[in-house]
């Protein structure tokens, strides 16, 4: 190592668990980061910072204002432009770190593209902000024989998990019965119910060094437990998580999300809108109604259905998860406000 690169990460170097082979060892590694928002940013900077090789981020969303309260790599420029989060992300990082390969990629992740999105890398990392991906990072990284990291915010608590196929329990594991995901009733979305930044920095810290552990080849350090915490109060919990012998993903490599299965059906639905057929899922309208009446505007229902608006978009939501978003043709889009403003 060169003395301006030694002195670069000199203060990494001097910790006795990294020192220069370990410091060599990361220049040389490389990683994938699914989302980049206020957990994916995070990461991504003390990733850069701490001089990973290489880093492809795919995200499919805009910097927005309200974003700018958390998402630590994006400023009013950003949000200003509309930037979408990949590319804003991208140019700041190489000013950070010109010595690290970033790669933004605008993209959704879908069964269709996870393969190719996500192969060659030794890591993926979970920077998502719902369950529909996080299920299927969880089939894709198993399918592929590489470690991912998950990790989820909302309010003033988070949680993270060290994921390693058919070492450790995966996600399919910790939030599936009989291969069905626990996801009944109403899920909150930092859309819904907000989100500290002080949460989202201590889940992304916790992924990051996780990560670096992975990296370094140190399975040894990692802590091998789910991890939650809420900052507001003040309590934390470490959890060990058995892998189910009879789990779908990692026992059986059933991949339905994978294979496009489990996810809901997306249709093109008459001029600008898009709909969504959820599967098997019933949802509290009454308690939703109350969710949507402090995030949203002109939220009306009845016995049948809830349909509000979030410029400039108009959500029409019915009792067994399917929906119609007025004001889009583009799926991504659609599945981005349904799992923003209704759960997975």
């Amino acid at each position: 190592m060169n003395p301006a690169l030694y002195e670069k990460y000199s203060r990494q170097i001097l910790f006795a668990e990294i020192g220069e082979a370990g410091q060599q060892r990361l220049l040389a590694s490389s990683a994938v980061l699914v989302g980049c928002g206020a957990l994916g940013a995070t990461q991504a900077s003390l990733l850069v910072r701490a001089g990973l090789g290489r880093l492809r981020i795919i995200d499919r969303d805009f910097v927005e204002p309200s974003n700018l309260q958390r998402q630590t790599l994006f400023d009013e420029a950003d949000a200003r432009d509309a930037l979408p989060k990949a590319v804003a992300a991208e140019r700041k990082l190489r000013t950070i770190n010109s010595g690290v390969q970033v790669e933004g990629v605008v993209a959704d992740l879908t069964p269709l593209n996870a393969a190719e999105l996500l192969s060659g890398f030794p890591l993926i990392l979970d920077g998502t902000d719902n369950f529909e991906t996080r299920f299927l990072l969880n089939d894709a990284a198993i399918h592929l024989g590489v470690p991912w990291i998950y990790a989820a915010v909302v309010s003033g608590y988070g949680l993270t998990m060290t994921i390693r196929p058919c070492e450790t329990a995966c996600l399919a594991c910790l939030l599936e019965t009989n291969g069905q995901a626990h996801s009944a009733g109403i899920e909150e979305t930092c859309d819904t119910v907000g989100v500290l930044n002080s949460a989202a920095n201590l889940i992304a810290s916790l992924e990051a060094t996780e990560a670096i552990k992975l990296l370094l080849g140190k399975p040894g350090a990692l802590h091998n437990r789910l991890i939650a915490c809420d900052v507001w109060a003040g309590r934390f919990q470490s959890i060990r998580v058995g892998r189910n012998p009879d789990c779908r993903a990692c026992a059986h490599r059933v991949f339905t999300w994978l294979e496009g299965e489990a996810q809901p059906h997306v249709t093109i639905c008459g001029r600008d809108s898009v709909q969504i057929h959820e599967r098997s899922r019933q949802l509290d309208m009454p308690a939703l109604r109350e969710r949507l009446a402090a995030v949203a505007a002109d939220v009306r229902s009845n016995d049948f259905l809830l349909r509000f608006c979030v410029a400039p978009y108009e959500m029409t939501v019915f009792a067994d998860g399917r929906a119609i978003i007025k004001g889009t043709r583009d799926p991504a889009v659609a599945r981005s406000l349904y799992a923003r403003y209704i759960g997975m």
